[in-house]
């Protein structure tokens, strides 16, 4: 077979997803890349020591397609991007990465006939969009530069596909919950350090109000989301670059009554909200309505937010004992 690409792989999806790709298609198929040096990351630690690393500046085109043409990729997935609240602080840095790499990969996609991945999410979508079941098209309409070059990479992604025939495929993730990989700038990173810091501390302050429901995802999930669509039977697939998917829907405070449920004197305050992160949390669907993913490519969850629970506090509290 043909190789699989990674970008961003060391960042909170790559690094639990090039594990999951080596397990399911062998570690001499899979190439990860990222900006940042693997040896200098603790959430590559776990990855087979044969897995092939590469070192890639994905806002550079000329190195990615050197890379697609090196290793004879036939699928890319594309997860180097800057997440919600830090693209909020560096617009300029967020559009030259999410967009300039996205149409690196695109074009190296086109020329090398390969399948791309990209993630979007829910801050696709703005305040004008329906806020409950939010449905699979709708307005859409983002106030933050996230949700500006996800839609645009929607957008670009269809266009790719229809006017080059790429077989380019996406995701409308909605928040994402790991044990592996540490809160990574997004607006929902939150509950990751909600676990982290009820193990750690029993106490955590929440950057979100106390009832700001969304929309979210173990990542096991995620993982098993994103290789499901690429293995599902395209002509199956009406929407195919942006579909809605979603596992389980709180808000902090459930989070919070969840991990009392294990953590009993666990205390959770709401005294130091970020302005910035609330806005953006405001300006996303209160839940999703994913039944074209269901229909179309037979997505099902497999994580509710006690299984979930459960689990992160088992694997984040094995972790920590083991660093001390």
């Amino acid at each position: 077979m043909r190789k699989i690409l990674i970008t961003g792989a060391l960042g909170q999806i790559g690094s639990e997803l090039v594990p999951a790709l080596i397990a399911r298609y062998g570690a001499e198929n899979v190439v990860a890349s990222d900006l940042r040096m693997r040896r200098m990351e603790p959430a590559a630690e776990a990855w087979p020591d044969t897995e092939m690393f590469e070192h890639l500046d994905c806002t550079d085109a000329v190195a990615i397609h050197n890379l697609v043409q090196r290793y004879d990729i036939g699928a890319i997935y594309h997860m180097a991007a800057l997440l919600s609240a830090i693209a909020e602080e560096k617009p300029q840095a967020a559009w030259n990465l999410n967009m300039g790499g996205l149409y690196g990969v695109l074009e190296a996609a086109r020329q090398h006939r390969c399948q791309v991945f990209m993630p979007s999410s829910i801050g696709a979508f703005g305040p004008a969009t329906p806020m409950v079941d939010t449905p699979q098209v709708t307005i859409q309409r983002p106030t933050t530069i996230y949700g500006v070059t996800k839609v645009a990479g929607e957008l670009l992604c269809d266009y790719y596909h229809s006017r080059f025939g790429v077989d380019t495929r996406g995701l409308r993730l909605p928040g994402l919950v790991s044990h592996k990989a540490p809160p990574g700038g997004g607006t929902t990173d939150y509950a990751v350090d909600m676990f982290h810091q009820a193990i750690r501390y029993q106490h955590f302050s929440c950057f979100l109000e106390a009832d700001t429901r969304l929309d979210m995802m173990y990542m096991p999930d995620a993982i098993k989301a994103m290789i499901g669509l690429m293995e599902a039977d395209p002509k199956r697939l009406l929407h195919r670059n942006a579909f809605n998917v979603t596992a389980m829907n709180f808000t902090p405070d459930e989070l919070a009554a969840e991990i009392r449920t294990h953590i009993p004197d666990f205390v959770i305050e709401y005294d130091n909200v970020d302005p910035v992160c609330q806005a953006i949390a405001d300006s996303w669907p209160r839940s999703i309505d994913d039944s074209a993913a269901r229909g179309e490519w037979d997505w099902s969850p497999d994580y509710g937010i006690k299984d979930m629970t459960a689990d992160m506090l088992d694997k984040v509290g094995a972790k920590l004992h083991q660093t001390g």
